[in-house]
């Protein structure tokens, strides 16, 4: 079997927004679950979070950035191409109930995954905040659809050419320092992102919750490789998560571990760029 492409768009620079004809998976996929896909049979299994999803259409959207050989390779796809794998949906879906007030965060490409919990969060009746950021205004993200998706939406760039000159955690401190009332925080983006926000939320005595994206192989918590250490004991991100309570993970062994294969990573995508340039495909 395989996974018609069925609309494929460059969102920003180097960002690319999919939606694959799945209709099992849409089916079953709920906010904060993710896919494992494979391009063809020769090709390394690529997790992403699902950033949308539509039961009726039977189509599963996915967000991902131009990062190393098989991202890129992904990028040259077109709608109406096949991928070989598209397996999910997987994990622990996003713990969404009434709450009250929520404010979800979203780094980067990390604004593609908090979209569907936004939606989610305020269908179960919340009142939903959201952040996003971005390091400059070209590469924000979905901007439409999470305002129109949020009772509030906020926007940070690190150069200021958009919203809040600044960080998405100097915007979330802003909110809390109001005096807002605030259930769950929800923070999705890079690690370090992730860790900032963790550290800044931590007085407060707010839960706050992440979204892991470690190294994973088969998804299904076989293979170990998506350990992670929270409040000192391992946790498998696949199975356990991808969410996991942002003041007990440990930030600096899951940067460290996701830092493990870069030259490999670095020398793959080398070569997959030269072979394109003598194909004459870049």
């Amino acid at each position: 079997m395989s996974y018609q492409i069925v609309e494929k768009k460059e969102i920003a620079p180097s960002v690319h927004m999919m939606k694959i004809k799945a209709p099992d998976v849409a089916r079953a996929a709920k906010a904060g679950q993710f896919i494992i896909l494979r391009i063809d049979e020769t090709s390394e299994r690529v997790p992403l979070t699902i950033a949308d999803f539509d039961a009726n259409e039977g189509t599963v959207t996915i967000i991902f950035q131009e990062m190393g050989k098989t991202t890129k390779q992904l990028a040259n796809m077109s709608a109406s191409d096949e991928l070989q794998d598209f397996v999910g949906p997987l994990g622990t879906p996003a713990d969404v109930r009434e709450l009250g007030t929520v404010i979800l965060v979203g780094g980067g490409v990390g604004i593609a995954p908090v979209y569907p919990q936004v939606k989610a969060y305020r269908e179960a009746g919340n009142k939903v905040i959201s952040v996003i950021g971005a390091r400059n205004e070209s590469l924000l993200i979905l901007e439409d659809e999470m305002r129109e998706a949020s009772d509030e939406l906020h926007v940070a760039t690190d150069d200021g050419s958009k919203g809040h000159h600044g960080f998405v955690t100097d915007v979330v401190k802003n909110i809390l320092d109001s005096g807002e009332e605030v259930a769950r925080i929800v923070v999705i983006g890079p690690p370090i992102l992730m860790k900032v926000a963790a550290g800044m939320t931590e007085p407060y005595g707010v839960e706050t919750i992440v979204s892991l994206n470690p190294i994973m192989i088969d998804g299904t918590g076989m293979c170990g490789g998506c350990r992670v250490s929270v409040g000192g004991e391992t946790k498998f991100a696949c199975v356990d998560g991808p969410e996991f309570d942002a003041h007990k993970v440990d930030f600096n062994l899951l940067m460290s571990r996701l830092a493990l294969y870069r030259s490999e990573e670095s020398k793959c995508q080398e070569n997959y760029d030269h072979k394109c340039t003598c194909r004459g495909e870049n």
